[in-house]
């Protein structure tokens, strides 16, 4: 559809309409797509309001969690009267304040092998919000089967990461064949974040998931960046895809029923 957009429109994203590189049928795509965040919780708090500030016509939200009191130190859209809500309820809320023209496809569930197709289906991009090294892997696995670009996200204490994989290149699975011990690297709560750092994870998934969706820039392909925010530091190392890998490899897994998602989450072939 290449309807006009409207005054109001016009006005709303005006700031975006006035780049060069960025025109009318960039702002409809992003008024006509669909993406799905996979945990509104510290990088889906960033991720989420810039998503609906820029246009994105419908946000599908999926979090099983409730709101804490401890959240509220990085999970910036949920205040303290969420204590106790739901996570999914807590961010609508805060969307339909930020633009009512959002659609807002609430999913109170935890990520699982059985119910991630549903949870993909009809998306264009997928945003990792999640804290799990299993629902990473899950999500990765799913993406890549059903053809949707994943933007992963990861943050710990003072350190994040950030990195696109999308169809035809390396996925989560050649960044990490399978999840470390986790004695090592802690995964879940409770585990320690400054304040800002999902933030800015965040609003950097948030900005790759824009450009893919509006056709602008150069997505963050074959590519991850780590930052420190001890030092201010962003290093870009290049990922290359693992001829091996189970998933996006030659001779790749069917269907997410064919992965063993508890413990070290390998693949075998």
């Amino acid at each position: 559809m290449n309807r006009s957009l409207d005054a109001h429109q016009r006005d709303r994203y005006s700031r975006q309409l006035a780049i060069d590189a960025f025109d009318e049928a960039a702002q409809r795509a992003l008024l006509s797509s669909r993406v799905l965040v996979v945990g509104v919780g510290g990088l889906g708090s960033a991720a989420v309001q810039y998503l609906a500030a820029a246009g994105v016509g419908t946000l599908r939200i999926a979090d099983h969690g409730t709101v804490k009191r401890s959240n509220l130190q990085r999970q910036v859209i949920h205040g303290t009267d969420d204590i106790g809500e739901p996570k999914v309820d807590s961010a609508a809320r805060f969307i339909e304040t930020l633009d009512p023209e959002t659609e807002v496809e609430c999913r109170p569930e935890r990520v699982d092998a059985n119910g991630v197709e549903s949870l993909l289906k009809s998306v264009d991009v997928v945003v990792d919000g999640l804290d799990t090294f299993q629902g990473r892997f899950i999500v990765n696995d799913a993406a890549r089967l059903a053809g949707v670009p994943f933007v992963h996200g990861a943050i710990y204490a003072f350190e994040g990461q950030y990195a696109v994989f999308r169809p035809g290149g390396p996925c989560y699975r050649c960044l990490l064949p399978e999840a470390p011990d986790p004695e090592t690297v802690p995964s879940g709560e409770p585990i320690g974040v400054f304040s800002t750092l999902p933030g800015v994870v965040g609003c950097l998934q948030a900005t790759e998931a824009l450009k893919i969706l509006a056709g602008v820039g150069t997505p963050l392909e074959d590519r991850v960046v780590r930052c420190d925010a001890t030092d201010a530091t962003f290093v870009d190392t290049p990922l290359e895809q693992d001829p091996d890998c189970p998933v996006c490899g030659p001779d790749p897994i069917t269907s997410v029923t064919d992965g063993d998602y508890e413990g070290d989450c390998r693949i075998e072939r």
